[in-house]
């Protein structure tokens, strides 16, 4: 779009030149009759129009944007049914606190209330589930609306804001009309007297730990932050599926400990258990980091986020209002003590590295996941991304695959399956010169396995390792654990996959032995293209257990 300012805009265009200023580079939706006038504006935008295959993977490719940049992302579709298939990442956005701004088309104005074709209630349906819902009732406003909807997206907790757009308002011409200045983001800072308290309550603390999670973490916070645990023995655990927030190695800072939630470890759990001293930075002590509310609850606690502690569990002695960046900044200026015991985060550190290496195991039929991991891990660059969805397939790479980059995992905490295809295809937009792999499984895969053909559409290449059980393998174990003998419901009937993928245009290969793996994987990340790998599994192995019992809840 050409520079405005003081020009006679319409509506929808008010809205491409607002999301211009505010820096958005992509958008992605599914175009419908609604919102043709934004559509127009993004014609000749400076704005990239990602045109996906199904609502819900605009969706959670807007959620990838969100995670792994420092801006919303940016998802459109149409009313009712283009609405509910994007309600998923709506969900997913709220509950995994990731800044995402949802526009919806909607029916002309006139027709409200008249149960009009795709007529549906916006702020009933996703009131429960955003931060905000908006409706542009007056053209005049359309910038103003934006700019609230990407201010509240990062405010605080992070989260998502709905945009109802009416078809009729959109075309409605704004005179002398121009962006709005974007409200700049306020980063809370701790206060003296509140780091003050944090550092008595440290200094009595024999056993403290750390637990990071949420967004808005950068390189240079996350290294800070491990550097300052190091040096005062604190370990430092993530949330689920957080766990890029902080380096798992770094030269003089190897304080993290591992991740909490499904695919821990027992003894990470254990020590969690044993803490006096809990100080989680940018989230709660919430459901899966807590074993579903049964362990960490007793401990003196310190929570450090921005705005509230929403779905917070258990003790609370500090609330500190910052935000984590903020927080680790003014923490980094200060001499703070610990008096925790001399064998608690080496022990700690020394666990975590041998429950996050992969050994040889018994890989049944199929192919070693296991084996796999070692290979990804030799193979994969530092900045490599990684997204998977939810099932067990997701238990190898949270286990054995290890981040030293900030914005490199994309995982739904909230359990959403197909979230990993798409986040992929993002990641490969957003960082054209890093690797980025998807591990999904069977089910997870074809919930969204059709944004292959948007990945060839707009030169994105992840490498996509589709794990091939036959089964939905975490419901199965719920079965096998309470109904034993008696599956149901749970079992697939699968395509080839690596046909499949190569008829989008992509690479592919089919692997069913282990030793076969390294090169597959190799000529994938050579191939330039989007490319799949189709692994044949055991369906009877179900998680990376080793000999010590660890389980995935």
């Amino acid at each position: 779009m050409q520079q405005v300012g003081g020009a006679d805009l319409s509506a929808g265009h008010l809205i491409v030149a607002q999301l211009e200023a505010a820096g958005v580079k992509r958008v992605y939706g599914v175009p419908g009759e609604s919102f043709l006038d934004v559509l127009d504006g993004l014609h000749d935008s400076s704005i990239s129009t990602v045109v996906t295959r199904h609502e819900g993977g605009a969706g959670f490719m807007a959620l990838a944007e969100g995670r792994l940049t420092n801006l919303p992302g940016v998802a459109m579709v149409t009313r009712g049914p283009g609405a509910a298939n994007a309600f998923i990442a709506v969900h997913t956005a709220y509950q995994d606190a990731t800044p995402l701004v949802l526009f919806v088309g909607l029916i002309p104005v006139a027709d409200r209330g008249r149960e009009s074709f795709q007529e549906f209630d916006i702020n009933a349906w996703f009131g429960s589930t955003a931060k905000k819902v908006l409706t542009l009732d007056h053209a005049a406003s359309a910038a103003a609306i934006v700019d609230d909807a990407i201010h509240t997206a990062l405010s605080g907790r992070p989260g998502p804001v709905v945009i109802g757009l009416p078809e009729d308002v959109l075309t409605h011409t704004v005179p002398g009309c121009a962006p709005v200045p974007p409200r700049a983001l306020a980063r809370t800072a701790p206060s003296s007297s509140a780091l003050q308290e944090f550092e008595t309550r440290l200094a009595n603390a024999g056993r403290p730990m750390v637990v990071v999670g949420g967004e808005s973490w950068t390189q240079d916070s996350g290294e800070a932050l491990v550097r300052w645990a190091a040096e005062r023995a604190i370990p430092v655990a993530a949330d689920f599926r957080a766990y890029d927030a902080v380096p798992h190695r770094l030269d003089g800072g190897n304080s993290y400990v591992g991740s909490l939630g499904y695919a821990r470890s027992d003894a990470l759990v254990g020590r969690f258990e044993k803490s006096d001293l809990l100080v989680f930075v940018g989230c709660p002590r919430a459901d899966v980091l807590s074993d579903g509310y049964t362990v960490g609850l007793e401990a003196e606690t310190v929570v450090v986020m921005p705005g509230d502690t929403l779905g917070h569990f258990g003790r609370l002695d500090q609330h500190i209002v910052a935000d984590p960046v903020a927080f680790i900044e003014a923490l980094a200026g200060r001499s703070a003590t610990s008096a925790a015991e001399p064998s608690w985060l080496p022990d700690a550190r020394a666990e975590y590295e041998r429950f996050s290496s992969p050994a040889p195991t018994d890989g049944g039929r199929g192919v070693d996941l296991t084996e796999c991991m070692a290979v990804l891990r030799d193979e994969l660059d530092d900045d490599a991304v990684i997204t998977y969805g939810a099932g067990n397939h997701a238990l190898w790479p949270a286990r054995y695959l290890q981040h030293a980059t900030a914005d490199s995992l994309v995982a739904p905490r909230n359990g959403a399956m197909g979230v990993g295809i798409p986040a992929a295809v993002a990641a490969g937009l957003i960082f054209p010169g890093r690797q980025v792999v998807s591990v999904a499984g069977d089910g997870c895969f074809l919930m969204n396995g059709q944004e292959l053909a948007t990945a060839v559409a707009y030169g994105s290449a992840p490498v996509v390792i589709v794990v091939d059980n036959g089964c939905f393998a975490t419901i199965r174990e719920h079965q096998e654990r309470s109904y034993p003998g008696r599956p149901s419901g749970t079992a697939l009937t699968n395509p080839d996959f690596a046909q499949w993928a190569e008829s989008f245009g992509g690479h592919s290969e089919r692997v069913e032995r282990t030793s076969d793996f390294r090169d597959a994987f190799r000529r994938a990340a050579a191939s330039g293209k989007p490319a799949l790998l189709h692994v044949l599994q055991d369906p009877s192995i179900r998680s990376p257990k080793t000999g010590e019992q660890e389980e995935a809840r």
